[in-house]
């Protein structure tokens, strides 16, 4: 693996991360009320686009670095639903 992989490979981890923080404070919390769904929607769009770019590309950086925000993304948006549906 070259230095450019290792670059890529941590960089990709780290950005893997980035929704992490607020799944667990949602999970946590049971609350969702300050979280906008937009907001999520909007960004697991964006890693559906990453993905196929990066099918296209054959980078494994991309791809998987992005099928796994893709999944925050989307429990983010499933636990916005459920917490806003749990108040009503």
């Amino acid at each position: 693996m070259t230095g450019v992989e290792i670059l890529g490979y941590s960089a990709g981890f780290i950005t893997s991360l980035t929704f992490l923080p607020q799944v667990v404070k949602t999970w946590k919390e049971k609350s969702a009320k300050d979280i906008s769904l937009l907001m999520f929607v909007i960004a697991a769009i964006n890693e559906v686009m990453w993905i196929a770019y990066g099918i296209l590309k054959d980078d494994w950086v991309i791809i998987s670095t992005n099928v796994v925000v893709l999944i925050m993304s989307c429990i983010m948006i499933f636990l916005k639903l459920r917490y806003n549906n749990a108040k009503n």
